[in-house]
Parts: structure tokens; C-alpha cells; sequence
């Protein structure tokens, strides 16, 4: 059996890990639990490791210090909201050892009631990330206008090489990891599932969505609900930061 670590982090997701724990300790050999604040953690099963910050850190620094404490292959990066079917962990692993190259899988991923969420993703351009995080989204429809960015018109029923997806549920392959350096630290909140991808991309791993393997996922998406939050200002800054880093992606504007 190739044995899988998972990696979840909570910033006072207790309650989501009731839920999500269960389903999710009996795939996998290795449980880590990054507690980001006290309070974030409750009940965990047997097996699972706590780590317990004496301050909190951003996400990526959090997942990077989960994944330094595993030596599976594998390492699943899961959000406290994420909820597995039986085999989701199996389908992404098995697709993963046939396709030596692909370094992230991602499941399928389902609202709650069942209906598809648009959970892989075009990497970013300047003209489309204006519409998705300016007032002009109200006008313009993101899901409606941007159907090639959420590839909404692509078959959902096989599996498929994209460009990224959403970090709430991806298996890692941990030789990609290695190579790419981890996830960068120094995003606050939000880009740094786009830019571990795009490196892996840049370094000629596969990125794959696994239709096979189904998780359910909340997804909270505070910054398509609201404007001008201090969540819009985190994905100001994860934004800014992957273009310093990534300066080509500005000559890509639709």
C-alpha cells in the first residue's frame, strides 16, 4: 500500500473537524493537525498528531510545518470543511502511480447539496482577475462571462490535465514538493495554491483533476460575497505577490 499523509489546518475550524476527521483518518497513514490558535482543535482521532502554534502563521507556513512532519510519499493539503467519500483518497493515489509526472491531483469537488463546485481553474490573468475581484463582477458574472477560467464547458466526467485547483484537497507528490521548495510562506491567505501549481508547472509536473475521487467542500468564498474585507486585502496581497514573483503572468491579460 502507498501510504498518503494529510496535513489540516484549522484557524478555528473546530466544529468543521467533527465532520471532516472521521471521514478523512480512515485513507490515510499519517494525520496532522495544525492548530493555528488554541481553540481550533478538538476531539481528533487516535493516531492523529496535534501541532499546536505558540503564534499563529499563515496558511502555507502552517502546511509546510505539517508536511516536515510526515514521511508518507504522499501528502494531502485538506481544508477543515473538505469531507472525502470512502475512496477519494484510493482514486487520487492510484491515478497519481500510473501517471509518473503528475505531481497534484484533485478530486471532484461538490457544494454540499451535491452540485458541482468549479474547483479547477486557468492560471490567473490581469483582465480576469479585475472582473472576479472588482464591484464589476456584479455586472460582468464571472461564472457567465468567464466560463474558459472555471472550464465549465469541459467535460467533468474524466480526468483532466489543468492549470491549477483549489488547494482544499490536493494530493502532492512529496518529490514535487522537494524540488519546488514547498509552499511559499509569505502569502497571507490566498494565491498560494495558484503558485505552488504554477512552479510545479514551471518545473514540468502534471497538475490532474481526478473526476473519480469526490469531495464535498463548503468553501466559504468570503471574498466573492462581500467587498472590501480584510479578506479582500489578503487576496490583494497574495495577488501582488504572485505577479513580483511571476512578472510574465502580466503579459497575459485576458
Amino acid at each position: 500500500m502507498t501510504r498518503v499523509a494529510a496535513v489540516v489546518v484549522s484557524h478555528g475550524h473546530a466544529r468543521e473537524l467533527r465532520d471532516s476527521l472521521p471521514a478523512l483518518a480512515p485513507q490515510v497513514q499519517e494525520l496532522v493537525i495544525v492548530e493555528n490558535f488554541p481553540g481550533s482543535v478538538e476531539a481528533v482521532p487516535a493516531d492523529a498528531r496535534v501541532i499546536r502554534n505558540e503564534r499563529p502563521l499563515t496558511f502555507a507556513a502552517n502546511l509546510n510545518q505539517g508536511i516536515a512532519a510526515t514521511t508518507a510519499p504522499y501528502v494531502l493539503s485538506v481544508n477543515p470543511d473538505a469531507i472525502p467519500e470512502p475512496d477519494a483518497v484510493a482514486a487520487l493515489v492510484a491515478f497519481a502511480e500510473a501517471h509518473s509526472r503528475c505531481g497534484v491531483a484533485g478530486p471532484r469537488m461538490l457544494w454540499s447539496d451535491g452540485t458541482l463546485q468549479p474547483s479547477r481553474r486557468r492560471f490567473p490573468t490581469v483582465g480576469g482577475t479585475i472582473v472576479r475581484r472588482t464591484p464589476l463582477r456584479l455586472v460582468l458574472h464571472p461564472y457567465e462571462r468567464q466560463r474558459r477560467h472555471y472550464q465549465l464547458d469541459e467535460p467533468g466526467d474524466e480526468p483532466a490535465q489543468t492549470d491549477w485547483m483549489l488547494g482544499a484537497f490536493l494530493l502532492m507528490r512529496r518529490q514535487l514538493l522537494d524540488e519546488v521548495g514547498g509552499w511559499d510562506a509569505g502569502f497571507r491567505h490566498y494565491g498560494e495554491d495558484v503558485d505552488l501549481q504554477y512552479r510545479a508547472a514551471r518545473a514540468g509536473w502534471e497538475r490532474w483533476y481526478v473526476p473519480a475521487a469526490v469531495v464535498r467542500h463548503e468553501y466559504a468564498a468570503v471574498i466573492d460575497r462581500r467587498f472590501l474585507t480584510r479578506h479582500t486585502l489578503w487576496h490583494l496581497r497574495g495577488m501582488l505577490r504572485f505577479v513580483r514573483k511571476h512578472p510574465e503572468r502580466l503579459r497575459a491579460l485576458r
